[in-house]
């Protein structure tokens, strides 16, 4: 009898620990989204003018398609508290994958919907992010270096997203582009150069024989790349963590030849 028990304690004991410990996120998850669905496959139209003969709907149309993915590092201690974060409604965040040091790639959300992860941002004139853009996470507190399991798994993912969005290469950018001041992520330790050499983002060569035009408008150069300018400063110290992996103020002559090859590619 008691081998019967122990048995059956073992049992439900490991029912226990296969038990995904997101279901209730996940139940909510495939609710709303059955909602967004029926409001889709509502027909006729919702009624939008009054004094409309007929109901006509176009044979001309997609569903919208992401047109930048942001780059974002979680500045969080764990890519479990990311998940639990993400998936608390009083949170208010949410990104649509998390990629783990591990290189375990988490799909939090499906592509064509909008994700709560750019804020208040701004990228040329695109002022609404959220609306044309997927959120990628990295496991990452902000202080350290991103690992090698999750850069290849970040690359792979990049690669379907580019082909199946038919992204350009500049559309590849990062949370403190489009919110410079207020955001820093990926943070400088972000392998920048490696994602633009695999087609993911513009980088710069050989500088040495750059010459800058004198009349070279540094902060035109940024606003061209898509920069937001409203506080210069920040911008520059933007720009800078992402093609130079430099926190450090102003632009050095070197840096400006930087500016300038990089602003000829947009």
């Amino acid at each position: 009898m008691n081998r019967l028990i122990l048995t059956v304690f073992i049992i439900l004991l490991a029912s226990a620990c296969s038990r995904n410990p997101y279901a209730t996120a996940n139940k909510k998850y495939k609710k709303q989204a059955r909602a967004f669905a029926k409001i889709l496959t509502r027909f006729p139209l919702e009624d939008s003018v009054s004094n409309e003969p007929f109901r006509a709907g176009t044979t001309n149309f997609d569903m919208r398609r992401p047109n930048f993915v942001i780059i974002h590092h979680t500045a969080q201690n764990a890519c479990e508290q990311t998940i639990n974060t993400f998936t608390n409604e009083k949170s208010k965040v949410s990104a649509h994958y998390v990629i783990c040091k591990d290189g375990t790639v988490h799909h939090m959300l499906n592509d064509y919907l909008r994700a709560w992860q750019a804020g208040l941002s701004r990228w040329g004139n695109n002022t609404d992010i959220n609306s044309s853009s997927i959120g990628i996470e990295l496991d990452n507190n902000g202080f350290e270096y991103f690992t090698e399991p999750q850069i290849n798994s970040l690359i792979e993912l990049l690669g379907r997203l580019k082909r199946s969005f038919n992204l350009p290469a500049a559309n590849f950018i990062g949370h403190g582009d489009i919110a410079p001041g207020r955001k820093v992520d990926p943070n400088w330790r972000f392998p920048w150069k490696q994602l633009a050499d695999n087609g993911f983002g513009y980088w710069f060569g050989d500088t040495s024989c750059v010459t800058v035009p004198p009349n070279f408008d540094h902060l035109q150069a940024l606003r061209v790349i898509g920069y937001d300018m409203k506080d210069t400063s920040a911008v520059i110290a933007s720009f800078k963590r992402h093609w130079l992996q430099d926190t450090t103020i102003g632009l050095s002559e070197d840096q400006y030849k930087v500016l300038y090859q990089v602003s000829s590619q947009y």
